[in-house]
């Protein structure tokens, strides 16, 4: 899919601490099997310590076994319901309109997409589901009956890169893992490197604000405002050329992420004419030559 004569930005964002101020399943799915989010992520971690096992499909299993023995549904549906009680940042409602509006009027096609170790499901049953190209995260297998029985797609810190692939050649499917190694020329690629912006929080975001960094777009460690120790440890991101920017986790329209992302837009937006005119003019001489 070549390039059109309009560019292509992705915003992409990891969800829990960035889109929102916790992990989704504190929300309402915890509280449901009357356990603590201390008591939870406790024996997730415990899970994990004790079989050395990847820490995400722990807390997939656990989120199952936990269920069952609850009697909670487990089916997509019941967690579509618990998503719908995660609270967002400020701003975020209208984040998506706000920024696609800021897009439309310098030219430039923005879309979202989810990069998340987070529950697909849940991001699904949230308000702003709707927003997102795609929502690339942790999924479980469903049995006949509708229940969830296995972990279907387990997200993890070095998963998350695949994923920036997939935007880079445009490829929604999660299982296709042959388009993805599939030899394509930049120029074709719908969404290059240089035009993604990562929205990230945490540990399990660093390779892919990396990546991004690295391969020329923008990345943005974000930060709960009301902690100074998370202020400090996306600070250290940026001090260890990680990130491109800290940015308190408020998405309104004239904040400090609000500004940094309407002018990366705007550079994004320079940079492409520049590059077409460069083609431009490179073309003429050729067909003099």
């Amino acid at each position: 899919m070549p390039e059109t004569a309009q560019p292509v930005i992705a915003l992409i964002y990891d969800f829990d601490g960035t889109l929102s101020p916790g992990n989704m399943q504190e929300f309402s799915f915890i509280k449901a099997l009357d356990m603590t989010a201390e008591e939870f992520w406790s024996k997730s971690n415990k899970l994990t310590r004790n079989n050395d096992a990847n820490g995400i499909l722990c807390y997939m299993k656990l989120m199952l076994d936990e269920a069952r023995h609850k009697e909670i549904s487990l089916k997509r549906e019941s967690f579509q319901r618990f998503g719908r009680e995660v609270e967002f940042y400020p701003g975020v409602a209208e984040w998506f309109s706000l920024v696609n509006g800021y897009g439309r009027a310098k030219g430039v096609t923005v879309r979202h997409y989810i990069n998340s170790s987070g529950l697909k499901e849940m991001i699904e049953g949230t308000s702003i589901a709707g927003e997102f190209e795609n929502i690339y995260a942790c999924s479980f297998l469903y049995d006949v009956d509708g229940k969830a029985v296995w972990p279907a797609v387990a997200v993890d810190f070095t998963t998350k890169t695949q994923f920036l692939f997939k935007i880079n050649k445009g490829i929604s499917s999660v299982s296709d893992n042959s388009e993805v190694n599939r030899y394509m020329r930049e120029e074709e690629r719908p969404v290059p490197f240089r035009r993604m912006i990562y929205f990230g929080d945490g540990q399990t975001d660093i390779p892919c604000m990396k990546m991004v960094r690295q391969n020329g777009g923008h990345s943005i460690a974000v930060y709960d405002p009301a902690s100074a120790e998370k202020r400090r440890a996306a600070e250290r991101l940026i001090l260890e050329e990680r990130v491109n920017f800290v940015c308190p986790a408020d998405y309104r329209e004239g904040g400090e992420t609000y500004n940094v992302v309407t002018t990366i837009i705007d550079k994004v937006k320079y940079d492409y004419e520049f590059e077409q005119l460069l083609k431009k003019h490179r073309e003429a001489a050729e067909l003099e030559a």
